[in-house]
Formats: C-alpha cells, structure tokens, sequence
C-alpha cells in the first residue's frame, strides 16, 4: 500500500520566499533520521509566484515532490484534506508552509511516535512567536475548541497522523474542514510534545485576525449546537426579566397609581424583539449551513496536479 514512511502535507499561500529553504531543510531532516518520505505541497491559489517556485522544486526533486494546485482558494484545512487524498506514507505529517516551526522539529514527532504510537500527536509551543491581535485571535479559537470538544490541550498545525487516521479522515464529505475537530471526533488517543516555535521569516500570516474570528464562528456553527442552546438560556433570561418588568409596572400602578406610559411598554417590546431577532439569527445561519450540505458544495477544486 504504502511504498514511504512519511508524508509530509503542505499548505502552501503566498510563501515563493520560503519554499526552497523549507524543502531543503526537510529533505536534510528525514535524511539525518534515514526514514523514507514525500512532500505533497498544495497550492490554496494565492497571489504570488508561489506555484512556480513548486514547478522548479517539483523538477528537480520528482520522486519526492508532489504538487497540487487548488482551482480557487479554499482554506487551510481543506487544502490540507486534498493533500490527505494524496499521501503514500504510512504517516503523514502536516506543518505550515511559513518556517515558523523549523522543519527540524520532525524528528521530535517522530521519535514521540516511535514510543507512544498514537492516532494523533501534536507539536505545541510553550512561546508563539506572533504579533499581539494574531496570539488574541488564536486565544480566542483554543478557547472556543477546548469548550466545544472538552479538549484539555493546545492544538496547533504541527501533527502526525497515523495512516488509519488519515483513511478516515477521507471520508468526510461536508464543505467545511476543520482537521482538529474532525481528529478530535474520531479519536481520543492524542499526545502531545513541546516544539519550537520562530517568528516568520518572511511576508504574512493568512490569518488575520478577522478570519481567526469568522474561523472560530465556523468552529460553533459546524462542531455543535452550543449557540442553540445558548439562546435557550438567553431565551429563559430574557423571559423572567420581561415578566418582573411587567409585574413591577402592574405593582406601581394597582399601589402607587403611577402611569405605566410608553417608555416601559417599548422598552420591554425591545427586549422581546431583539431577543426574538437574535433567535431567527441563530436558526437561519443552520439553516444556511444544511442549505450548503444538501447542495454538495465541493470541500476542494484541484486545478492541476503533478
């Protein structure tokens, strides 16, 4: 089946800077560790000359070399799913296309593999080396994963995956990806290990803080219905709020024959219908997203690959 041990899977936007440096390295890693292995670089369709630079690696390096180019851009996660269809490895491998985990932290994974062969294991960072709103954005997404799946630990981009892992993983169909809740549906045997983390070398994140946000919006509305059931409770508060109001007004006017007026009859027909706007709100973005399932929207678009 397998014909390497290692598939390293690559996410590839706006790095034409990084590229060399990155296989290279690579290359020197698993060679210094003598295990076999392959790079599947994806290309997610950005604006630099980072697909050419591909072409140049890929013809010089064309058994251990494989290139994708995505049709548009998808994502990280998906173009990471599209390289899973790809790998011949016995383990594959994922890391971020930007050099800020040095390439030679593979054999940390490897040898963490070696001793405690589990589903999933994890290089996380004691020290991220990212600006202030990118370490808050990702805060916020850490945050929003460990509710919606109990988890007790970081998660990062830097993983192995054991091959009967990746199988699985192949057969989600849904249009949006997210690798770690995926992982974390199928599997509870993850460890995890500390590896370095160097800020970037070049250009910037794909991440901004603004797609970190609408990244952890996706985490809510894919992987559960945590915002449901908030609006439940909201419901419920909003509910007994309304009802003292009213019988505070009803009170201090059998008693006090204080008019009950406008001012309190449109402040609690306020908090009714913006609480029952804030539920429609809620409803239609699941209806949207089974809207998107039932039509089938394509996970990835592959353009070309060799």
């Amino acid at each position: 089946m397998a014909d390497k041990n290692y598939s390293v899977v690559i996410p590839v936007y706006n790095s034409e800077n990084m590229l060399r440096e990155l296989f290279s390295r690579i290359k020197a890693e698993f060679g210094r560790v003598h295990e076999s292995f392959e790079v599947i670089f994806i290309e997610d369709c950005g604006s630099d000359k980072s697909w050419e630079k591909l072409c140049e690696l890929k013809k010089e390096n064309p058994d251990e070399i494989t290139i994708i180019k995505l049709a548009k851009n998808f994502g990280q996660h998906n173009a990471i799913l599209c390289g899973f269809n790809h790998v011949k490895g016995k383990q594959v491998i994922t890391i971020d296309d930007d050099l800020q985990v040095p390439p030679e932290e593979i054999s940390k994974l490897i040898k963490a593999h070696s001793g405690n062969p589990s589903d999933v294991i994890y290089g996380i960072y004691s020290d991220k080396k990212h600006n202030f709103f990118r370490n808050f954005g990702s805060y916020l997404v850490q945050k929003i994963f460990k509710k919606i799946f109990n988890a007790k630990n970081n998660i990062t981009s830097f993983r192995l995956l054991s091959g009967e892992m990746v199988e699985r993983l192949k057969n989600h169909k849904e249009s949006f990806v997210y690798i770690d809740g995926l992982l974390h549906w199928y599997t509870n045997d993850f460890a995890f290990i500390n590896v370095n983390h160097e800020p970037r070398k070049s250009g910037r994140s794909g991440y901004s803080p603004l797609k970190l946000v609408s990244l952890a919006n996706n985490l809510l509305f894919n992987f559960t219905t945590l915002p449901l059931r908030w609006m439940i409770q909201i419901g419920f508060i909003f509910s007994i709020s309304s009802f003292l109001a009213a019988v505070i007004f009803i009170y201090r006017k059998l008693v006090y024959d204080v008019p009950i007026g406008y001012t309190s009859i449109i402040v609690i027909l306020f908090l009714i219908f913006s609480m029952l706007l804030l539920v429609i709100g809620v409803v239609g973005e699941y209806i949207s997203r089974l809207y998107s399932v039932q039509n089938e929207k394509p996970q990835y678009s592959v353009k070309t690959i060799f």
